[in-house]
């Protein structure tokens, strides 16, 4: 197996006037929280997304490990529609401290490049800066977080760094190479 690097860039924002909104798209895009913890369809939104940019962390979760992770208090999953399709989400999940990190985030390749993931990726940074008002005995958002790497799409990066994100650290490590798995297995 082939070992290829892989850039990995950490970015924040340290207080909700660091969200830059992006205008919203044309059409009928909504951006609805997917209050029921739904383990189907929690992997069909990280598979469909994550499929052909190597998400590979959670394809071996079981049914059981996706129910606990989504009713963990204060995981969120908001999911952005174009016109009742599913094109893409953003997932939220509380650290310690009241630290927010924004756990996966994207578009279903179909709704790439039509100016959703700016509007989603505002929406739901601003999200998680009042998620404790959601989530009763949650602390108050102080930081907000992700990663991304240079496996995630061309734009990611650039889309961060507009909506206000900060980088705070960058790591190069050796990754086994791996083929994009599709949105399911075989694709």
């Amino acid at each position: 197996m082939t070992n290829i690097p892989v850039t990995t860039w950490s970015l924040e924002q340290t207080a909700p006037t660091d969200v830059l909104p992006a205008a919203a798209p044309d059409g009928d895009v909504r951006i609805v929280r997917s209050e029921v913890p739904s383990p189907e369809f929690s992997r069909f939104l990280y598979a469909s997304v994550g499929g052909d940019i190597r998400w590979i962390d959670r394809l071996g979760w079981s049914y059981g490990r996706w129910q606990e992770h989504l009713a963990r208090p204060g995981v969120e999953t908001w999911v952005a529609y174009d016109r009742g399709t599913p094109a893409g989400y953003v997932e939220l999940e509380p650290q310690d401290d009241g630290v927010v990190e924004i756990v996966y985030f994207g578009l279903i390749p179909a709704f790439r490049g039509r100016r959703i993931g700016g509007h989603l990726l505002s929406y739901g940074a601003a999200r998680a800066w009042d998620l404790a008002g959601r989530w009763p005995g949650l602390a108050t958002t102080k930081r907000v977080w992700l990663h991304t790497c240079s496996l995630d799409g061309e734009h990611a990066m650039d889309n961060y760094l507009r909506r206000g994100f900060k980088l705070f650290d960058t790591k190069v490590e050796e990754q086994a190479e791996v083929a994009a798995p599709g949105p399911w297995p075989g694709a």
